[in-house]
């Protein structure tokens, strides 16, 4: 089984079109939405986890290329620079796996690796930029 973290971009030509159906009809893949903001006759974004059979998998990115979707690998690896961190929890307000938390009674922010997607939310909204990407190379 093979498994990515993707941002799909959907053009307002396309984003009423079942597309994500399809892929997991037509290609047997399995997806796990992380984020999601679509609007009917507008751009749409997808933050997704998509798996299944590597041959299903790269048929149905071609297919999602050929539709007009714009894909990309999302980052493999987030890191909280712990010197950098002033405990403000602006980030664990946006991360969708609870991978940034608070702890309580202490209320310190705290990071569990082992539950981030990568999907790189909690960076452009940390006051001290203390959340840091190691990008994967690799667009698809």
């Amino acid at each position: 089984m093979h498994a990515e973290m993707l941002v799909l971009r959907f053009s307002q030509d396309v984003v009423d079109q079942p597309i994500i159906y399809r892929l997991v009809k037509d290609y047997d893949l399995e997806f796990n939405l992380l984020r999601a903001a679509i609007y009917p006759r507008q751009e749409g974004v997808l933050v997704m986890e998509l798996r299944g059979h590597p041959k299903n998998f790269r048929r149905g990115l071609k297919y999602l290329k050929d539709s007009g979707v714009q894909v990309k690998s999302v980052a493999r690896e987030v890191d909280r620079n712990e010197e950098r961190c002033y405990q403000c929890g602006t980030c664990t307000a946006v991360c969708p796996t609870g991978a940034l938390s608070i702890q309580r009674p202490e209320m310190e922010v705290t990071f569990d690796a082992s539950k981030c997607s990568a999907c790189e939310l909690c960076c452009p909204v940390c006051p001290a930029r203390a959340m840091e990407v190691r990008l994967n190379r690799s667009v698809v």
